[in-house]
């Protein structure tokens, strides 16, 4: 088979046919590409190109509710700021981690109505030039555009109210959760509408809902029904609407929800976390005609050659089977990994993704 461009690579995997070989595509930490332009990859120069991985664009709109951003402190080893929800956290200049979250402004029902008037589908909401800079580009050379939304109880209970505010509040405040998960879902679909409606089409939606932990669910099967699952559905039925498809990244153990998820027609799901309790092999056997898996290589082992390289020989051909594979690791790429590890994962990913 003639060589493949990511769109057409990633378009037979979502249906499930076989392609030159399964896409590779992964996202270091800054941390990561901290440490590989120290091991010699040159300034200034994409990660994407300098190793020859698939190209995935993200599209991203503005759904805040556009609070002031300021820096509070900030020293050579932290910056502590407040963020466009209102959030005030505290990020290492040199270690890749989940901020420290110190304060919030949406706290409760009275303090969500004062952000929701701040959250409307403006036009300046959408990076217009970015999108007249690349788009033609990302389409000569055969990008996958996708396009994000920012909804749902992970980026809730992260970036906007807070973990304990938000699962007390799922008990306590349901049509407050339901409130929420719907308006920034309304505001992130207006704002795309727009941008399809200027012929800035996409070819799928991706959205972040980290529902599990290790070996276990934030909430119950009852929960997830009642508050959230309507929500997901909506944003796969508009994604279905507009003909294109539509991914769930969910890291941790979700193993319960996914017969809900298929069944709700999900296109795409990842990053299949491996160290949480998800097993990559027994999903593509249970669901692999019915779901494009993306990920579940554990990143646990990226930093051990030996270990790694058997992984991705025990796994890497039960995935790749009759298309539905996009090859990654099962979050993201730690600043433990090489450069030259990462160079020699990418070319045994393609040598064992190839379908020739």
């Amino acid at each position: 088979m003639k060589t493949l461009t990511t769109h057409e690579r990633i378009s037979r995997m979502y249906e499930h046919k076989e392609a030159d070989r399964i896409p590779v595509w992964d996202y270091p930490w800054p941390t990561t590409i901290e440490r590989w332009r120290q091991e010699g990859m040159p300034s200034g120069v994409d990660y994407i190109d300098y190793l020859d991985l698939d190209r995935m664009v993200l599209l991203r709109v503005d759904n805040s509710p556009r609070y002031p951003v300021e820096i509070v402190e900030q020293t050579d080893a932290y910056t502590i700021c407040t963020t466009e929800w209102g959030v005030t956290l505290k990020d290492w200049t040199h270690i890749t981690s989940t901020p420290q979250f110190l304060d919030f402004t949406i706290k409760d029902p009275d303090s969500w109505q004062a952000a929701k008037a701040r959250m409307t589908p403006t036009t300046d909401r959408i990076p217009w030039e970015h999108l007249k800079r690349n788009y033609a580009g990302w389409r000569k050379e055969g990008a996958w555009i996708e396009a994000c939304l920012w909804f749902g109880f992970d980026v809730t209970h992260s970036w906007a109210v807070g973990t304990e505010n938000l699962l007390i509040a799922l008990v306590e405040h349901p049509e407050w959760c339901l409130d929420m998960f719907n308006h920034f879902l309304d505001i992130n679909i207006a704002l795309l509408e727009q941008v399809w409606d200027a012929g800035y089409t996409f070819d799928s939606v991706m959205w972040y809902d980290d529902m599990g932990y290790k070996n276990r669910q934030f909430f119950s099967m009852r929960t997830y029904r009642k508050l959230l699952k309507p929500v997901h559905q909506r944003a796969i039925d508009w994604a279905h609407a507009k003909g294109i498809r539509a991914r769930l990244h969910s890291c941790g153990d979700i193993n319960p929800f996914v017969p809900e998820l298929i069944g709700m027609g999900l296109d795409g799901l990842n990053p299949l976390e491996v160290k949480a309790g998800m097993d990559p092999i027994h999903l593509k056997q249970t669901y692999g005609d019915d779901v494009l898996l993306h990920g579940g290589i554990n990143a646990v082992l990226w930093d051990d050659r030996e270990a790694i390289e058997a992984e991705m020989r025990r796994v890497t051909p039960v995935l790749k089977q009759n298309g539905g594979y996009i090859f990654s690791s099962d979050h993201s790429v730690p600043s433990s990994v090489s450069l030259e590890n990462f160079r020699h994962i990418v070319n045994l990913a393609k040598a064992l993704g190839s379908y020739d």
